[in-house]
């Protein structure tokens, strides 16, 4: 954990402006109550924080925040302050307060102040020392008090983020070596194909003309069938996008691979209008996959 110096040390916040800080302090103490009001309207003007901060305690709520606004002003930033700040933060991650707001509310205690020293400091330089302290301390506030819901979300975290990022990358070259070995897999299919393609060409010169040729086409279709697949996973390997056309064209392929089947083997008519029903939605469904990214790529 960060001590109060090393968060000094990296805001480069001095002694001097330490000083400048504490003797703002008087001027800080007048206008208490009225920072105290405006903050504390304008928080429960908003409706997410109104549905957190209950009305019954705001007496007590109102006491807090004006405690810690003269805080700000103490002139001693010790680790006390840094773990009384680090329990602010822990509040607020409690009562489920997002830190959009804690920004938010930030934000307006800073436009609060600054506007205060620009209406009580007529001199530039004193006027512009003063609001590099402040904008300082209130950013060391900030800090302290956002590192309280990382720490919430770090508890969340099952495995270290170390471990995590080895077990991504892990799974990464896994799927990787799935993919490489998917390829290898089609390649091994597509010599299958062509063996087959040429044993179908040998069964036309043995005179089974019209069965040659229907196998010989359907084997050509799987044949442009594996040389997609394997096209596509060469492109994934690659770091490509994976592109769902290809898929549905294979579906395709192997309706129309299945209607020629079909025809060989005399199927009954219910069975060739079912696949051919099939085809077409099969292809209307691929017409409107097309529409759909080439939408995407225009926009």
């Amino acid at each position: 954990m960060t001590s109060m110096q090393e968060l000094k040390d990296h805001y480069g916040f001095t002694d001097d402006e330490e000083e400048l800080l504490r003797a703002f302090q008087p001027l800080a103490a007048q206008h208490r109550e009225r920072f105290s009001g405006e903050f504390h309207d304008y928080l429960y003007g908003l409706p997410e924080t109104t549905a957190i901060l209950n009305a019954s305690n705001r007496q007590r709520l109102l006491e807090m925040h004006s405690n810690w606004f003269m805080s700000l002003f103490g002139g001693t930033y010790d680790n006390n302050y840094l773990n009384h700040l680090t329990r602010i933060g822990h509040a607020h991650v409690k009562v489920g307060l997002n830190v959009h707001f804690v920004n938010v509310a930030m934000n307006r205690v800073r436009h609060f102040l600054l506007n205060l020293i620009d209406e009580n400091y007529p001199d530039r330089d004193e006027r512009r020392a003063l609001r590099e302290a402040t904008e300082k301390i209130l950013d060391m506030n900030l800090d302290v008090m956002s590192a309280s819901y990382r720490e919430e979300e770090l508890k969340k975290v099952f495995v270290s983020r170390k471990l995590e990022s080895q077990l991504i990358k892990l799974t990464e070259r896994f799927t990787y070596g799935l993919n490489l070995v998917l390829v290898l897999a089609l390649a091994g299919v597509s010599i299958s194909v062509v063996m087959l393609f040429g044993w179908d060409i040998i069964n036309i010169f043995r005179g089974d003309v019209e069965k040659g040729i229907l196998s010989a086409l359907g084997e050509l279709l799987i044949l442009w069938m594996m040389i997609e697949l394997m096209d596509n996973e060469i492109k994934n390997l690659k770091g490509g996008k994976f592109n769902i056309l290809v898929f549905i064209g294979v579906i395709i392929v192997a309706m129309i691979r299945e209607i020629l089947i079909s025809t060989l083997r005399h199927d009954d008519l219910a069975t060739q209008a079912f696949l051919a029903g099939t085809l077409l939605i099969l292809g209307i469904l691929y017409y409107l996959v097309s529409r759909a990214q080439k939408d995407l790529d225009k926009a």
